[in-house]
């Protein structure tokens, strides 16, 4: 699978802009601010849906205009396959393929498998609990779309139990028996999405530990942990044991939803005790697992965006990773640098062809 033409209207800093790919590898260089990180951006929301970098989609028009088009034309399984994002001020967004639009967009996750690599990935070590459940939800999500049903499912009755103590607290009223109701709802979903969480990082861990150690060179102990409360009670017994706590805090406290990613080297969490050097090896590592359980359980090579990538890795470790391309470890690959000779140094000595974009 390959992305063989991009087109772009008041996408973020574009006004028009129409790009015909290679294959294989694709370098979009220029100085900063030229827009390379926005045509990697345009990539990722017609697989995704939406911007990796900045969820808010009015907020990816180019300034003073009212909408946004992103056209790419694919090739996927000898087909040539036509995705269009378009959003409007005040209207829904819209995503077709060959002109027909998804009804859900989580019908269309999955379809064209993606994985980037960007500076912004920090955000795994530094940020809260939630970042590191997107991260392992969208991995599953790519190649399992009952998940990603069950998951939604999960939410929405989590709003709606939510409401419901908010509503308690207002009014100043109980009824268990609804809340029961919601409360089994919970149980049944949360217990399926602990369960396929767990035997994901059984697979996962393995390949991550492996990726660490062909880029860092070196033998520390890496890992990554689950912690969720469900392994020590049931999701059911844990919502009745926390009943008071929830009324006065108008939320539920406890379910999958509160579940955490432990990042740890030589025993220690990483953000801690992690050089930067080690934080970045991680960080990249945990990405190429990714592309590699996705390619294996999809069977299909996902495209790999590499945004900035020498502010991750030095030139031996960027052109190691791009060697790989000539034993068809990956497929289309596009990297975006400030320096086209550095990185035209780094693709030149592959036996594929390759393009450089000077923006």
């Amino acid at each position: 699978m390959f992305l063989k033409h991009l087109s772009l209207i008041n996408y973020k800093n574009f006004t028009s802009h129409n790009l015909e790919f290679d294959p294989i590898i694709n370098c979009l260089v220029g100085k900063n601010g030229v827009g390379k990180t926005n045509i990697l951006d345009a990539i990722y929301h017609l697989s995704f849906g939406k911007s990796y970098f900045n969820p808010v989609a009015t907020q990816n028009i180019k300034h003073g205009e009212d909408f946004f088009v992103i056209e790419g034309e694919f090739e996927k399984d000898d087909r040539t396959e036509k995705i269009v994002c378009s959003f409007k001020r005040g209207l829904k967004k819209v995503i077709k393929r060959n002109g027909k639009a998804y009804e859900k967009f989580s019908d269309h996750i999955g379809f064209l498998p993606l994985v980037i690599i960007s500076p912004a990935d920090r955000d795994l070590i530094t940020e809260g609990s939630d970042t590191r459940r997107k991260f392992v939800d969208g991995v599953i999500s790519q190649s399992d779309k009952a998940y990603l049903k069950v998951l939604l499912n999960y939410n929405k009755v989590l709003t709606q139990r939510n409401s419901l103590l908010k509503y308690f607290a207002l009014n100043r009223t109980f009824d268990n028996d609804t809340l029961s109701i919601y409360n089994e709802q919970l149980h049944r979903l949360g217990t399926e999405i602990f369960e396929k969480r767990s035997q994901f990082l059984n697979k996962f861990i393995p390949i991550f530990k492996t990726q660490y150690e062909n880029i860092s060179g070196n033998e520390e102990a890496v890992s990554l942990g689950y912690q969720s409360k469900l392994y020590d009670n049931d999701l059911a017994s844990l919502l009745v044991s926390n009943l008071d706590k929830d009324r006065s805090l108008q939320y539920t406290s406890v379910g999958i939803h509160k579940d955490d990613l432990e990042f740890t080297i030589a025993g220690h969490p990483i953000k801690k005790f992690g050089s930067q050097g080690q934080q970045k090896s991680f960080l990249i590592a945990l990405k190429l697992a990714q592309f590699h359980f996705i390619k294996a359980q999809a069977q299909t090579t996902p495209i790999l965006l590499l945004d900035d990538i020498f502010d991750k890795l030095d030139e031996t470790r960027v052109a190691q990773i791009v060697s790989l391309v000539d034993n068809d470890t990956f497929g289309q690959i596009f990297i975006s640098d400030t320096h086209a000779d550095r990185t035209e140094n780094v693709v030149k000595n592959i036996h594929h062809g390759y393009k450089i974009f000077n923006l």
